[in-house]
């Protein structure tokens, strides 16, 4: 059996991933690894074409950044690589910090409900020194968007501000465009000024 022409596999491939069906995208990548195992933009492509199933607009954009940086990099794929690791970690960071109601239960184990984390703060007379208190051992369980909304402006206003910043960078994925969300880092850029 003969092998397939890399250029034209690797073509529609790129043509597949760019039209957003990531799926036949990644069933053409796979098919070009079949025959050339150490092909890098076959890699990058399984790694984006997977990532793009999950969330569209960072597989494009990576695959664009990809594409600058190839001319001028070796490491190219590496890079990219290194950058969907950091994205996955980042999102399971987040996870931990949005859960979904229906494991809530389950997930109280290893933190503290936002209600409940409200009442200690009550308790201790100010979001700061209740925060200061759970920050390193205990994590806040935060269940919708307002909640988190609430959470982010008050760790700015408490002048946690880097830490409200990341919090927002990484929900970027998970609330999309949500104009609530974004207008928060209108909110934390006052609070630091």
């Amino acid at each position: 059996m003969r092998k397939v022409n890399p250029d034209l596999l690797l073509e529609r491939a790129e043509r597949e991933f760019l039209e957003g069906d990531y799926q036949l995208a990644l069933q053409t990548y796979g098919l070009l690894l079949k025959d050339y195992p150490t092909l890098e933009e076959a890699k990058v492509g399984v790694y984006l074409s997977d990532l793009g199933i999950e969330s569209d607009e960072e597989a494009q954009a990576l695959f664009d950044y990809y594409h600058i940086i190839k001319q001028e990099r070796e490491n190219a794929a590496d890079i990219i690589d290194g950058l969907i690791e950091s994205l996955s970690t980042t999102k399971m960071q987040l996870s931990e910090l949005l859960v979904d109601p229906v494991q809530e239960e389950v997930e109280y184990s290893d933190g503290i409900r936002y209600s409940d984390f409200l009442e200690l703060v009550k308790s201790r007379g100010s979001f700061k020194k209740a925060f200061e208190d759970i920050m390193f051992s205990t994590k806040v369980v935060i269940t919708d968007k307002d909640q988190f909304i609430d959470f982010v402006t008050r760790l700015a206003k408490e002048g946690f501000d880097d830490m409200a910043l990341n919090y927002l960078d990484a929900t970027t994925s998970l609330f999309g465009n949500d104009q609530d969300v974004l207008a928060l880092y209108n909110v934390v850029k006052g609070m630091k000024e």
